[in-house]
């Protein structure tokens, strides 16, 4: 391996590891000033991941996390902050739902109707915000932040008894599924069974990477993040960019909500997961915007999420887990800089170096042509 890609290599794994780290160290600080043992809740929540039916669990949670996350790092290799993951998806899910309950095809084609409805859904909810970038230069972050508030009065609409609302006791539902929409999953015997569209979640990280590293596309999307100005003047049209990244985006992060939808629940309904598309930034960010980081981040949010509960089991507050995820954003945020300032001041060194090196040659030289003289 080459100098040069061992210190990519490095400067990769350092941010999340001192993020990490740091993470723990603060987390047990807030155990310790509460009077609290700082390593028995890592010491339970570990022991929480040897058993299977939590294993279960976790790659179940982690497919949701690792679509979100996917959903974001398209915006991020474009410089777009999509806030709004967490709208389209949901938006998604119920749109999904209320085909999936009044359509019956068959499998083959009940499955791949529902999947291209909240891909449109999620696309279409997003495009709006990208619109509004490219035509009017409203901030995708703004604009975003908005549709999730609308997001969820359209979805309180369409809960409605008279519009597509379905009341089960106290509960609000999209009513259930036909059954050739449901996905069945992998029997884990007693440990349950994990979804069968952790598979979709497998395919879409191998389709990012592709398209990110081994397509036009990807080339123009990561040129355009990198310097629209000189992404304009190599041929790319940069507001074309921005819609189609935020088309894009929106279509993945539509997906999110679809293993638990189709593998589990079979309606939308008030027990729906909320705020996954808002984690899937901070695992975005963990994982570096790459495929393989966004899936250990995704798993390592998996574990703290169903591995905490048994902390109040034992006098611990499984907010510990919560508290962590948040330390570990700032954390990741900050030491992505320090390894960033790092990288470039050895680079600048390596640079200098090189130069000095450059003129004692040149200087070296001419001394010898003086002397052959």
């Amino acid at each position: 391996m080459k100098k040069f890609d061992k210190e990519r290599l490095l400067l990769g794994v350092a941010g999340p590891v001192i993020a990490l780290v740091v993470a723990v160290a603060l987390t047990s600080v807030v155990l310790l000033a509460s009077g609290k043992n700082p390593f028995e809740p890592y010491t339970l929540m570990f022991q929480q991941a040897t058993y299977s039916d939590i294993q279960v669990l976790i790659i179940n949670q982690a497919s949701l996390y690792y679509i979100a996350a996917l959903a974001v790092a398209i915006g991020f290799r474009m410089n777009l902050f999509n806030i709004g993951v967490d709208g389209q998806y949901q938006l998604a899910a119920m749109m999904a739902a209320i085909v999936g309950a009044h359509v019956a095809l068959p499998a083959a084609l009940q499955v791949p109707l529902l999947i291209l409805t909240a891909v449109c859904t999620g696309a279409f909810w997003a495009g709006i915000a990208g619109f509004l970038k490219v035509t009017r230069g409203v901030s995708e972050v703004v604009a975003t932040i908005m549709l999730n508030a609308i997001a969820t009065s359209v979805i309180a609409y369409l809960w409605l008894p008279d519009v597509f609302g379905v009341k089960l006791g106290n509960n609000n539902t999209t009513g259930e599924m036909n059954k050739s929409g449901w996905v069945p999953g992998f029997g884990m015997g007693d440990a349950g069974e994990i979804y069968g569209l952790v598979i979709l979640a497998a395919v879409l990280g191998i389709g990012y990477w592709i398209v990110l590293n081994r397509t036009r596309f990807g080339f123009d999307l990561r040129a355009s993040g990198a310097s629209e100005s000189a992404a304009s003047a190599s041929g790319v049209d940069p507001k074309r960019m921005v819609l189609t990244a935020m088309l894009v985006s929106g279509g993945i992060a539509g997906l999110a909500g679809l293993p638990i939808l189709l593998g589990d629940t079979h309606t939308y309904s008030l027990n729906f997961p909320t705020g996954i598309g808002f984690l899937g930034i901070g695992i975005a960010l963990l994982g570096r915007n790459s495929p393989v980081g966004i899936a250990f981040a995704a798993l390592l949010w998996a574990w703290l999420d169903k591995a905490s509960p048994e902390l109040d089991f034992h006098g611990y507050d499984k907010e510990i887990a919560v508290i962590m995820q948040g330390l570990i954003v700032i954390a990741v945020v900050v030491s992505y800089e320090a390894v960033r300032e790092w990288g470039l001041r050895r680079q600048q060194r390596r640079v200098g170096a090189e130069l000095a090196a450059g003129h004692a040659l040149g200087a070296n030289n001419t001394q010898k042509e003086v002397a052959g003289r």
